[in-house]
């Protein structure tokens, strides 16, 4: 499932879970013990009492949902719409000319020259994930790529190397009765 806000849930999930707690104010006005609380909105004790204490510091604003956890992009929409269009443009056009391939690192320091900020390759692994580019895969298979050779190793070479599984052993340690 791919959320629209890149945090973990949907603004209509949010909304509902927002209910949930809201509904748990009312509870702990009436004074409802957390274990029914809990088994009544069918969710944890643990996160019951997480709201009680909040509840009971900062009443039912405490309890309004803040939005998607995380950090905002530092790349907002505008900026990334121009990042795309570098990408889009191949790594020849910014400097890489030996291969064309976008590694997240050419990436990084794409980001690093043009907009002056620093991201780590993981952030830019995420990042073009949200943006929705995905793993490389070749357009076309290897011009060298021969299928014979391919079948006769899988046939011959793997089976000799490939490493053997599980050791034959009794099915079962259990000592139930078999019915």
């Amino acid at each position: 499932m791919r959320y629209p806000d890149g945090g973990g849930l949907t603004a209509e999930q949010r909304r509902r879970r927002e209910e949930v707690r809201m509904r748990a104010a009312d509870l702990f006005e009436e004074d409802v013990k957390v274990p029914c609380v809990a088994r009544e909105l069918r969710v944890s004790e643990k996160s019951v009492y997480q709201w009680r204490r909040a509840w009971a510091s900062g009443g039912r604003e405490a309890l309004r949902s803040q939005g998607p956890p995380g950090y905002d992009c530092r790349l907002g929409p505008d900026l990334q719409a121009k990042l795309a269009v570098w990408l889009d443009e191949g790594p020849a056009a910014h400097g890489w000319v030996d291969d064309q391939v976008w590694t997240a690192a050419r990436v990084r320091t794409l980001i690093g020259r043009k907009f002056h900020l620093s991201y780590s390759v993981s952030g830019v692994t995420r990042l073009l994930h949200r943006m929705g580019y995905s793993v490389q895969m070749p357009a076309r298979p290897a011009a060298e790529r021969d299928e014979d050779a391919i079948t006769a190793w899988r046939e011959a070479t793997w089976q000799e190397v490939k490493p053997l599984g599980r050791r034959p052993a009794r099915s079962s340690a259990s000592r139930t009765k078999r019915a």
